[in-house]
């Protein structure tokens, strides 16, 4: 019996200790930061609507419970406070982990080195550790099941707080458009599936004959794998010129050439795909986020525009030390020119034509290769403004969203004169059930400016289409660590203005 006093006392002491240590490095790290708090509250799917009040809340609240902990009279409902806070931030990391298709970022200080899992187990011995203290504890003028009852009303009441903000908050950002999709039942059919083993990759190009994939953790790795997703070549990447400090290197094919870019330097190398030997042909001052290759001697950048910042539209000559031209007309400024601007910048040879397709908003830009605009069109959505609110942290010296933006078009392909988009926004009847199994795909005639059809492509293993590419028939896309090979049907290939249509041999190939 003497033991066991003051082990209870030791368990409550060093559980308060450790709450207090926590709250208070916490919530001096969210007021030391606010603004950037604030901003990453914004980002998150069940808060984004409240960032405001709640910034302010939870430090304010942190702090509050420290008193009631420091002070001996009030350390059971410290505890007891202490307890339903962590619990309620142990259901957000839930519903972020297995309800959300987006995860943030809202911690401070050492925290934000953990990923979400980690998080979740973190908080989750912390609420364990502040139930054995409440049980310890003794509380003389309450009686066992009164305690239980505090306890068991706070856990549901924070419960029920956390999940009526999710509610809330989806919504509000997950709202229904009042356009009608044209749902087809099969204008695509999986052919192939093939585990690439890593999840790192992304389309570089395809072809007749292959499917080429660059690598964000290898960045110099190309894996070149067949159509029939039955062979799997690699090739590592020689460079000519290795003394530049590359930052993101991107790769793209256009058989038999490819090429290696890094705006950030900026520059560009090119080579073939017979060698897989890249020779350094632009070095310069022009930095750009994007670039795909128009031909063998030109590619279509987005170029920061010096002094403003704001984002164009430019083509980059490699066989020459012509300056880069932009054109300033292309890209549409709402907001700031830059944040509302971005979007996928795309080729498609069989038009000749550049494409830019705003990521915030229901509109693409198509122009010829020396950049003067050929026409706008809308994708079928009615965002013609892009959502988005924008704060500068000017302790970090950076300007990012001020809560989370409303992505209109998530990515994009384009093959002739058909734009693929992977949309994010709901129409009307449409069941946000399926949204959590499926990512949805837009097909538009571009010269037509007209929507054609949609389809919806399924999750691979829980993991969602993070890319896709179109060639010929063909659609293949990565979810997670897969390669998977669509066929598509006549529905969609009928449409196609120069590659299968009007040629008997490749009409048979789309039956």
């Amino acid at each position: 019996m003497e033991f066991k006093i003051p082990f209870r006392r030791i368990v409550v002491d060093l559980t308060c200790y450790l709450y207090v240590l926590l709250f208070v490095y916490a919530a001096a790290n969210k007021i030391l930061d606010f603004q950037n708090f604030r901003q990453q509250l914004g980002q998150s799917p069940l808060l984004s609507a409240f960032a405001e009040p709640v910034a302010w809340a939870v430090p304010i609240t942190e702090f509050a419970i420290v008193i009631l902990l420091v002070v001996p009279k009030f350390r059971f409902w410290g505890l007891v406070s202490s307890f339903v806070l962590m619990l309620m931030f142990t259901v957000y990391i839930y519903i972020i982990l297995h309800h959300s298709v987006f995860v943030p970022c809202s911690c401070g200080g050492i925290l934000e080195k953990m990923n979400w899992h980690e998080h979740l187990a973190f908080n989750g011995g912390f609420v364990l550790l502040a139930l054995l203290a409440i049980a310890l504890h003794p509380v003389p003028s309450l009686t066992r099941k009164k305690n239980l009852l505090i306890i068991a009303g706070s856990s549901i009441g924070g419960i029920a707080v956390v999940i009526i903000l999710f509610l809330m908050s989806e919504n509000i950002h997950s709202y229904h458009n009042k356009f009608v999709r044209r749902l087809s039942s099969s204008p695509i059919t999986k052919t192939m599936d093939f585990d690439l083993k890593l999840r790192s990759y992304y389309f570089a190009g395809a072809d007749e004959s292959n499917i080429y994939l660059g690598n964000t953790t290898s960045q110099l790795l190309m894996t070149v794998v067949d159509t029939a997703l039955n062979k799997t070549t690699t090739h590592r990447i020689a460079l000519d010129s290795t003394g530049l400090p590359f930052r993101s290197l991107t790769i793209k094919v256009a058989a038999p050439y490819f090429y290696i870019y890094d705006g950030s330097v900026p520059c560009i190398f090119m080579g073939s795909v017979k060698d897989w030997k890249a020779k350094l042909y632009k070095s310069g001052t022009e930095y750009f986020s994007f670039a795909v290759p128009i031909d063998s001697s030109a590619m279509a950048v987005r170029v920061q525009q010096r002094g403003k910042g704001e984002s164009v539209i430019g083509r980059v000559e490699l066989l020459s030390n012509q300056k880069t031209s932009v054109n300033h007309k292309l890209l549409q400024k709402q907001i700031d020119g830059v944040f509302d601007t971005d979007g996928s910048l795309l080729y498609s040879s069989g038009m000749d034509r550049i494409v830019y397709l705003y990521a915030y908003r229901n509109q693409f830009t198509v122009a010829d290769p020396d950049l003067s605009l050929d026409f706008r069109g809308n994708t079928i959505d009615t965002m013609v403004n892009a959502n988005i609110e924008l704060v500068d942290l000017k302790k970090r010296g950076e300007r990012k969203f001020a809560k989370r933006p409303l992505l209109v078009n998530k990515r994009a392909a384009v093959y002739d004169n058909l734009l693929f988009v992977n949309s994010n926004i709901p129409g009307r009847y449409e069941r946000l059930e399926m949204w959590k199994l499926a990512s949805i795909v837009d097909v538009y005639d571009m010269p037509a400016r007209r929507y054609l059809e949609s389809f919806y492509i399924y999750d691979v293993d829980g993991r969602k289409m993070h890319d896709l590419i179109v060639h010929r028939d063909k659609l293949y896309t990565l979810a997670g660590n897969r390669l998977i090979s669509y066929r598509l049907q006549p529905l969609i290939t009928r449409n196609y203005q120069n590659t299968l249509a009007g040629n008997p041999a490749n009409n048979l190939l789309a039956k």
